[in-house]
């Protein structure tokens, strides 16, 4: 049996799923399943790289999958992992087959939820009356759904009910039939909505139409009067300047953000703090970078949760993700290499850890690309190459701008770096291209 292909590549050539993307749609559709069975969310956003995918296939691994992925392959193919990885034997496959083959089922999940969409249409607009309090209950259930769902899930898979729920709210808001008892909460949803769709237009790299978004959600917190939608609303429009190449404008809209959140008990005061230190040190500005790290560490601790926080995922500053924010701007600085690793590593670590409600992949990679830049900055070229290894095993739909351009800061210390000369640096450049080459805007247009 010298030489002969593993029992999973057999069975993966037999049912025609050579080609990656095929093999990831199983994989997931498997994973999502698990996890509803046994109660597990980690499970649900497991997912598997072109580079682990190509190990597998070709039996080069030198470690088995980690236990997730195990019990994924293992239901996916009705065998156990080590009859999977060994050289196909067909006598012990047949032996030790768990479950039996069965062909992918159709989207039946996804059906449903397309028809739980049409109903909401239909509620919301059949009626010729006055928007009732039922049908803004039912939008909020929805937008509180998208706004936990964003950090977690690629943009492919709820950009078109992101469109939907605004195209509805927008229509309600239109047609003048909102009686002035519900006129704020339908404003606050479609700001929240608006607002998201600001973030997506700027995931896919579209910076126009993500400052027109969220000048829109800007405007509903105006109508809603609502204090803490206009600080959020702000600090998208500094998120999507910074990442613009913009630094001024980005300061800018976070001191408009901050000026907004004075009165804000939640956490969208300490991100509007947070993205002016990130801001300021894109602009060399260290002594005004680090004076706003340390206020925004204050107001972390003086946080009380508010209506926005509740919505979750997209709509609360989570403490990971300030530890990532902090590490991101130090990065930026000279001063304390000791200190910002020391920073960098707690915000990789803190990812690692989170919980299910805090986990957000692009924040996650964009941890690991501070890292990696901090690493660089001391000399230690394998150290960065580590912190970097996660983010380049990212399949193609979560390579939103932010994770893209992260990863082109890392390529550009590396290009700065005494170490650039080095065979492992040339190679490490090499892979940053071909992962920036292909981002999620491919797969969405």
């Amino acid at each position: 049996m010298v030489g002969a292909p593993t029992t999973m590549r057999v069975l993966v050539t037999r049912r025609h799923w050579q080609v990656y993307e095929t093999f990831l749609a199983q994989f997931e559709r498997v994973a999502r399943s698990l996890s509803e069975r046994d109660s597990n969310p980690r499970l649900r956003r497991l997912t598997v790289s072109k580079r682990q995918f190509e190990r597998w296939y070709a039996g080069a691994l030198k470690t088995r999958p980690h236990p997730n992925q195990c019990r994924v392959l293992e239901e996916l193919f009705g065998l156990p992992i080590a009859v999977l990885l060994a050289p196909h034997d067909p006598v012990e496959m047949a032996d030790k087959r768990t479950a039996p083959s069965v062909a992918a089922p159709p989207n039946l999940e996804r059906q449903v939820a397309m028809a739980a969409r049409r109903a909401l249409r239909f509620t919301a607009l059949a009626d010729g009356s006055s928007v009732d309090p039922e049908t803004v209950a039912q939008l909020h259930d929805e937008v509180a759904r998208l706004a936990a769902a964003y950090p977690r899930l690629p943009l492919s898979e709820i950009l078109g009910d992101l469109v939907e729920i605004q195209d509805v709210m927008f229509q309600l808001l239109d047609q003048g039939r909102v009686r002035p008892a519900v006129a704020r909460d339908l404003y606050l949803l479609a700001g929240i909505g608006t607002g998201m769709l600001a973030k997506a237009s700027h995931d896919l790299g579209d910076a126009r139409s993500a400052m027109t978004q969220a000048r829109a959600a800007f405007v509903c917190a105006d109508n809603a009067d609502h204090q803490g939608l206009r600080a959020w609303a702000r600090g998208l429009q500094s998120l999507i300047s910074y990442w613009a190449g913009q630094p001024e404008h980005a300061a800018r809209y976070a001191e408009l953000g901050m000026v907004a959140a004075e009165q804000v008990t939640g956490t969208t005061r300490a991100w509007t703090w947070c993205l002016a230190a990130r801001a300021q040190a894109a602009l060399g500005d260290t002594d005004t970078a680090s004076a706003l790290i340390t206020t925004a560490e204050a107001i972390r601790e003086q946080v009380t949760a508010d209506d926005l926080d509740a919505y979750g995922g997209i709509m609360t500053f989570s403490r990971p993700r300030q530890l990532y924010y902090t590490a991101a701007a130090l990065a930026q600085l000279p001063n304390k290499p000791a200190d910002t690793l020391r920073r960098a590593e707690a915000s990789v670590d803190a990812y690692e850890h989170a919980s299910p409600q805090e986990w957000a992949f692009g924040d996650q990679a964009g941890a690991h690309n501070a890292l990696a830049v901090v690493r660089l900055s001391m000399g230690e070229l394998d150290g960065a190459a580590d912190a970097l290894g996660p983010v380049l095993d990212m399949p193609v739909e979560q390579r939103i701008h932010g994770v893209v351009e992260s990863a082109r800061k890392v390529h550009a210390t590396l290009c700065a770096s005494s170490l650039r000369n080095a065979t492992a640096s040339r190679v490490l450049r090499q892979e940053i291209e071909a992962f920036t080459g292909v981002s999620a805007r491919s797969i969405t247009a």
